[in-house]
């Protein structure tokens, strides 16, 4: 029985298992997670609306009943792709296929500066450090003194104008206005700033530029300062710098502007395209090594002249022209090329309001913002994530309340300190 080796439990390595379950072929997949990630609503976890476990499922549950399927859990180290084994923190593992399905990480751009005093969102621990930090930074502020460190408290800036971004500013926005307002007496909505920057002249850069410019308009209203045109140069641990020279106080930087592959490419030890990617064959394969397939965000394959975008329905499509190929070539079939079918793309602003673009039609408002909840609710794994994130959705809604704001002990090193503000108590209290 021939080997097939899948690393990452994400969109693409569970659907080319289960692409492949059944198939009379000992598939191992290899994670260092036991549980699948549902990343479109990672943003909900940092700003309090979901708990993590709401967007997770555990491998082990999904594949179940996949004939054939094994699941490890530990994390790849190296592709030793002349002797066919993937070693591993478990021990070494033979293959006569790979599918190489292990994702992307936030791409600082070699800006060490930004690496370090920024937070990305590619997870469900950075959700939940981001959470606690957008959470001690208003706690801080309540008892701060000094009215510019109270107002760079409140200065919220993130990186990015693409989905992650253009969500996470609005969620931000609206958990102050509609939440934190209410747990904080003294704090006033607008003296909060939240603010989007943007490289390009346009947000939403995959949409028609009217659903861009129905975003923009929805995010100023809301009271996001979208600032287009604008790169970061620099950031520390109280402020941002922009190109141009402008600084923006601040202990919030959020980075939401690039994805880049994973270290496990280097492994893999072939040239890599731009963003630490893997130029692969039309189908999906290297170059003279038919065994290995690269999918998702690793991936580097060119449509209609342009880089495919890092995103799911890419990836989830990749994996099941990967399987089959698989299945193809171990038959001595030729192996079919793939072809992205792009199905539509979608992103919510807020509260009854989202933008749409699916099979050519554009939505935005309303309309499109039940389209977003009915989908993003039907792609969660598990019947009770469903339910339990519908009820959580309807009572947010229906009571302007996101309870989930807890400060956890998950905290990243450099979050903000609550010691002024205890000191303040302290002393007030005298």
């Amino acid at each position: 029985m021939q080997k097939v080796i899948i690393i990452g439990a994400g969109f693409a390595g569970l659907r080319a298992a289960k692409t492949l379950a059944g198939k009379n072929l000992d598939v191992l997949l290899i994670d260092q997670q036991n549980y699948h990630c549902f990343q479109p609503l990672l943003y909900q976890v940092a700003t309090a609306g979901l708990e993590p476990e709401q967007i997770a499922y555990p491998v082990r549950g999904i594949m179940h009943n996949w004939p054939g399927v094994r699941f490890l859990m530990a994390r790849v180290e190296h592709i030793d792709r002349s002797a066919k084994q993937v070693q591993t923190t478990m021990g070494s593992f033979s293959y006569d296929y790979l599918i190489v399905a292990a994702g992307g990480q936030t791409n600082f751009f070699g800006n060490r500066e930004l690496e370090q005093y920024s937070f990305g969102l590619k997870n469900l621990n950075d959700a939940e450090q981001l959470r606690n930090h957008l959470l001690s930074t208003f706690e801080r502020a309540a008892y701060e003194a000094d009215p510019k460190v109270r107002q760079a408290l409140h200065t919220f800036v993130v990186v990015g104008g693409g989905p992650t971004g253009v969500e996470l500013a609005g969620a931000i926005r609206e958990l102050v206005k509609h939440v934190l307002v209410r747990d904080f007496p003294q704090l006033e909505n607008r003296q909060v700033q939240v603010i989007l920057l943007e490289a390009t002249d346009k947000v939403l850069g995959m949409f028609p530029k009217r659903l861009q410019h129905k975003t923009l308009r929805r995010l100023e209203q809301m009271g996001v300062d979208v600032r287009l045109n604008t790169a970061v140069e620099g950031a520390s641990a109280d402020q941002v710098q922009l190109k141009g020279g402008e600084v923006i106080p601040t202990h919030t930087l959020i980075w939401a502007a690039g994805v880049q592959g994973v270290t496990l490419a280097h492994s893999l030890e072939l040239a890599l395209a731009r963003g630490n990617r893997v130029q692969v064959q039309p189908d999906l394969s290297l170059a003279n090594d038919p065994a290995v397939y690269i999918v998702g965000d690793l991936a580097y394959i060119e449509q209609a002249g342009k880089p495919l975008p890092q995103v799911a329905p890419v990836a989830i499509q990749q994996a099941v022209t990967a399987a089959k190929n698989i299945l193809q070539h171990s038959e001595g079939r030729a192996t079919s090329n793939f072809v992205y079918r792009d199905r539509g793309s979608m992103a919510t602003i807020g509260r009854n309001a989202a933008v749409a673009y699916i099979f050519g039609l554009q939505f935005w408002g309303f309309p499109a913002w039940v389209v977003w909840l009915f989908i993003h609710l039907m792609s969660l794994v598990g019947f009770r994530n469903r339910v339990v994130v519908l009820i959580n959705w309807a009572y947010n809604y229906f009571f302007y309340d996101q309870a989930i704001r807890l400060i956890t002990a998950n905290r990243k090193p450099g979050d903000v300190d609550l010691a002024p503000a205890l000191e303040h108590i302290q002393a007030t209290t005298k």
